[in-house]
């Protein structure tokens, strides 16, 4: 247990403040209107159904080769329909789109040798999920209006459903390139030589407990959305459009978000009940964005098809609710560095002050030096910052009656190698967290830019990763 420790300067938070700065608590987002958190009026995917066809008429069969075989444009989002976040731009939407209330997060694994196999995927993938978040079925036959001897082309569950705010964002794992995602492993698909750098298997931190079954993955794809189903419809889809070419490794749910991406949003509260993401980088910072977030031209001589995209980590936390709820306030501010009530750090202030590190009480540091917040602490970092788009989690529980909740933890960089992994290193080391946490879950996947905006989809058309393929 920890020593106690003062909170005499920490009284001064006040109720509206934001959020601590949890390890995994700093990151921005990207290409997302700042500030859009409103949710007006909505239309319903059946009623967006009538036009959508009209457009998409020249599409072929509901199958997954009638996928491929379409073409369509990308449409923008039609007037007053406030929760549709355009697939199609500069960067990809789901980064620093605000943060939707609901995830459902997949890591696939390619189960073919042909790379123009992997290529006709990311096509029927591109047009499904410009369809899905434009609040249209996952083909243009919908749930009934396809052939009545083969399979529907959406699986119908979401039909009625406003589209939610959906984004769906989709990354390519170490192993897409070498089977053992490092350099001496063997090329795939013709793609080693154009492997970023910083893409390889995220190492084995100190007190990892991992397990193969929630860990790598080929493909990765974040499906966000305001409403749960619309979520899961989004990756179902995927998925089965994804037969015979990749399965699903291992997938999570998540609810709740557990940071902020625009300075409209409020802080929300991890399952340790405290405030997470307050200093996260929102999508009104640009210069944080560029300086954390993108990768820019130039940063991999071999690798510049990424530019504009970023990487993303995804580490599942399991967190020890029973032990800490047998905690006293007193630890467990002590832990995190912030106040429990109102968010404010232990040096003083409201939730948006700056920790003040120097300050010292009657028994040592007002935040301890080994708290979640000071070893976060861009300052303990070489100033790297994350933008973070995290979940709280529940899976039931385990076989000794213990919830098997946590944190999905979700962040995007511009170099996991400069960013991320020193400071895991330095928080699995010393932070007094670790005690309740178990890292149980992990991945690394280069995330490309979007495809342009107003371009031609589907067979021969623009594609989801098409600069590293056809560069």
């Amino acid at each position: 247990m920890r020593r106690p420790a003062p909170r005499e300067a920490a009284a001064a938070g006040s109720p509206d403040a934001t959020a601590p700065q949890t390890a995994e608590d700093d990151t921005p987002d990207e290409g997302a209107k700042p500030g859009t958190d409103a949710r007006p009026a909505r239309f319903s995917r059946r009623a967006l159904l009538g036009g959508a066809v009209g457009a998409a008429s020249v599409l072929a069969g509901g199958s997954a080769a009638g996928f491929a075989a379409g073409r369509a444009t990308a449409a923008p989002a039609p007037a007053g329909t406030n929760d549709i976040v355009p697939f199609t731009g500069g960067h990809q939407a789901g980064i620093t789109t605000p943060v939707q209330e609901h995830l459902h997060f997949a890591a696939f694994d390619l189960t073919t040798d042909s790379r123009d196999d992997v290529v006709a995927l990311l096509r029927r993938w591109t047009l499904a999920a410009d369809r899905m978040t434009r609040g249209l079925p996952a083909g243009p036959h919908g749930t009934d209006g396809g052939p009545y001897d083969a399979p529907p082309d959406d699986t119908g569950e979401a039909e009625g459903l406003a589209a939610a705010n959906l984004t769906v964002t989709i990354g390519f794992g170490p192993t897409m390139f070498t089977t053992t995602g490092t350099p001496d492993g063997a090329d795939r698909f013709g793609l080693a030589d154009r492997r970023p750098a910083p893409l390889e298997n995220l190492p084995h931190f100190p007190a990892d407990m991992l397990e193969d079954a929630r860990t790598g993955g080929d493909l990765a794809v974040q499906a966000c959305a305001d409403d749960p189903q619309v979520a899961v419809h989004a990756v179902r889809n995927l998925a089965r459009l994804a037969f015979g070419t990749a399965t699903v490794r291992w997938s999570q749910l998540g609810y709740g978000r557990t940071s902020r991406t625009t300075k409209d949003q409020s802080t929300p509260r991890n399952l340790f009940g405290f405030k997470d993401g307050t200093a996260n980088i929102v999508a009104e910072d640009h210069e944080a964005l560029a300086d954390h977030v993108w990768v820019a031209p130039g940063d991999d001589a071999g690798a510049d098809w990424l530019a504009g995209g970023s990487y993303l980590v995804a580490r599942r936390i399991r967190m020890t609710v029973e032990t800490w709820d047998r905690t006293s306030l007193r630890e467990q501010e002590n832990v995190v560095g912030r106040t429990k009530g109102h968010g404010a750090p232990l040096s003083g202030g409201s939730e948006t002050t700056a920790p003040d590190f120097t300050a010292a009480g009657s028994h040592g540091p007002l935040v301890p030096a080994d708290s979640h917040v000071a070893l976060a602490h861009p300052s303990a970092n070489d100033g790297a910052r994350l933008l973070r788009r995290g979940y709280n989690y529940t899976d039931g529980s385990d076989g000794l009656g213990k919830l098997d909740a946590g944190l999905f933890f979700i962040a995007f960089v511009r170099d996991p190698a400069r960013q991320y992994i020193p400071m895991q290193n330095r928080i699995s080391r010393s932070d007094t967290m670790m005690e309740y946490l178990r890292h149980t879950g992990s991945g690394l996947w280069a995330v490309p830019p979007a495809v342009p905006a107003g371009s031609t989809l589907g067979e021969a058309g623009a594609y989801l990763g098409q600069e590293l393929f056809e560069a």
